[in-house]
This record gives C-alpha cells, structure tokens and sequence, in this order.
C-alpha cells in the first residue's frame, strides 16, 4: 500500500504562478469512479462473516486487503474476532458521517480538479481511477493511496467541533492545533498530498535547514498548483490569521534566521520547531503557525521563480534546493 502519511477566506493571497494564467484542464479526461465502501462494509453479515468478507474482497480486492490488514490491523487468524468488534464499536459513527456526507459531490469535484490539473502538468503519472471513502479506526489513517485509489476516512473529517475528537482521548492523539484541520474542505488538499508523495518523497534528511525550508516551498508551491482555487488557509495549514501574521513580519522572520545562523544549521535538535508542525513556533509567539519553515520557503521560492518564469512544474520539482537558494537572492 502506498501511504500517507494526517473554509477560510483569506484575503491575502500567495503569489500563484506570477501572472501565469489557470490551464484550462476543461478537456482533460480523469475517469474517477466513486465507492462509498463504509456503507458497503458496515452492511456485511457478521454472523456469516467469512462469505460476507469473500463477497467484499470479489467487489474491492485491493482495498479490502489494505483495509482488513493495514487499517483495521487484523490477520486472516484474528479478522474473525476484530470485524465484528469494530463494527459494533463505530456504528454510531458510521450512522454519523452517512449523514453528514450523504454526498460527497462537493469534494469530489475538488478531488477530480486536482488531478486532472496533475495529469497536465505530469501526463505521464499514472493517476488513481477510484475515489474510495471508508470509515477507520479513530487512530488509523485519514488519507491513502493504494494502487489505483485515493481512500479517505470519513472518520478524520467529521468537523473540528466533533465531540470524538474534543475527548481526552482524542486530545491526545490530535491536539486542537491538529484536530481544527479535521473538516471535509480540507479533504482534496490531503488527497493531492498523497500524490505528491507518491510522485516526490521528500528525501531531505540531513541537509541544512535552508534547504529543507525550500523544500517545503516546493511542495507548497505544487498543491497551489494542481489546487488553484483552494484557500491558502487550507493548502499551508496555518489559519488565516497565522498566514496574515507571517506576511506582516516576514522581514523579522527572515532575520531571525539570518542572525542566528540557522541557515546551514542541520542538527535536527535545533530546527525541528521550525520544519514540524505544532500549536506555534515558539520564538515567534502564540500567534505564529507551526511549520513557519514552509512559509519561509516558499518565499524563497518566490523570489526565485521571478527570474524563472516559465519552468515547468516538472523542471522545478527536480530542481535543487540548493540551486533555489543559491540563486535566490531572497531578501525581504
């Protein structure tokens, strides 16, 4: 199984490709077939369970392999036990999120428009020709990708208000600073994260932290690509009041960096709470996102492009960071 990893208006927008007009993607054929597999799973006979797992597996082969053995983490020796216990412990919620996405049209169209912005720009990349949605355990996966699907798990995606993730339970596996990202405008971003990933794993361990920024830029940079019209709030993570903050200090930012010596700096240990996520990037107070890496990354990649225009997003993801920084000149 290839895997994962885990609306608000903004005003101020990032720079999306300087000047560079949307490609009409109008033309671009993406076959995306939708499975609503939680309603096919929590529909099964668990008192016949092994016919009911056979007649699944017949209908959805793949994911229900990676679905009994990778997210609900059973064996063919304990599936008989741990289905039906699952089922029983997550009906509520399964009964839960049938309402609230009855349909997932909305976010299927977002999904769909990814990926065929994805195919023009990389048209040789195999895309997924399934859009699977299930419902997992609370602690399992929210997105992945398998061989020919993006999967998601409706369970990530009830509304930050939810009450299953507000628990003490919940609270410590996703704090609120992660937790508030757990709404379905957030569900295409995800998606396109697993494709990036699938496309360009990031490999940038051990090198310095300008780097590592530029890398992040990057990525930033491809989401905001085959995601055009999705908020910067929902592409970075950060809120919208975070991102603003990061523009208004920018030039501090940058210093920050600069007259610490941060730049080639590469022990994990001392720029970690600027490449992780979390509640804050603690030098730069509460109000500051977590991550401030990315944004500091993407600028640099901003300045870089101004003498790049016309790179291909091809070229620009297999372009060094280092090239990127050197040529930079990034000041703000």
């Amino acid at each position: 199984m290839r895997k994962i990893l885990c609306y608000t208006a903004l005003v101020l927008m990032m720079g999306c490709g300087f000047g560079k007009k949307k490609p009409n993607i109008s033309a671009v054929d993406v076959p995306l077939t939708t499975i609503r597999y939680e309603q096919l799973f929590f529909s099964i006979d668990t008192l016949r369970l092994d016919a009911a797992l056979q007649k699944l597996s017949t209908k959805e082969p793949f994911f229900t392999q990676d679905f009994l053995y990778n997210i609900l983490a059973t064996t063919p020796e304990t599936a008989a036990k741990e289905v039906p216990l699952f089922i029983n412990a997550y009906k509520t919620l399964y009964q839960e999120s049938s309402t609230k996405f009855s349909s997932i049209g909305p976010y299927e169209t977002a999904i769909k428009e990814g990926l065929q912005h994805v195919k023009y720009y990389f048209p040789n990349y195999k895309l997924p020709t399934k859009l699977i949605t299930f419902i997992g355990p609370i602690n399992s996966f929210g997105n992945i990708i398998t061989i020919d699907a993006l999967a998601i798990g409706l369970q990530m995606y009830l509304g930050k208000n939810n009450p299953i993730y507000l628990t003490e339970e919940g609270q410590s596996l996703y704090p609120t600073y992660v937790s508030r990202r757990f709404e379905p405008a957030y569900m295409a971003t995800n998606c396109m994260k697993n494709i990036l990933d699938d496309m360009f794993p990031l490999k940038d361990a051990g090198a310095p932290l300008c780097e590592q920024m530029i890398e992040a830029g990057k990525r930033l940079y491809f989401l905001k690509q085959v995601l055009p019209n999705e908020a910067d709030s929902i592409v970075t993570g950060y809120t919208a009041a975070q991102l603003e903050g990061c523009y208004k200090r920018e030039k501090d930012i940058w210093a920050f960096f600069v007259q610490n010596n941060l730049l080639y700096e590469k022990d994990p240990s001392l720029i970690s709470d600027y490449m992780h996520d979390g509640p804050n990037t603690a030098v730069f107070g509460d109000a500051s996102p977590g991550f401030i890496g990315q944004f500091v990354g993407y600028q640099m990649l901003e300045a870089w492009l101004k003498n790049n225009k016309d790179i291909s997003l091809d070229k620009l993801m297999q372009t060094s960071a280092k090239t990127i920084f050197e040529q930079a000149k990034y000041k703000p």
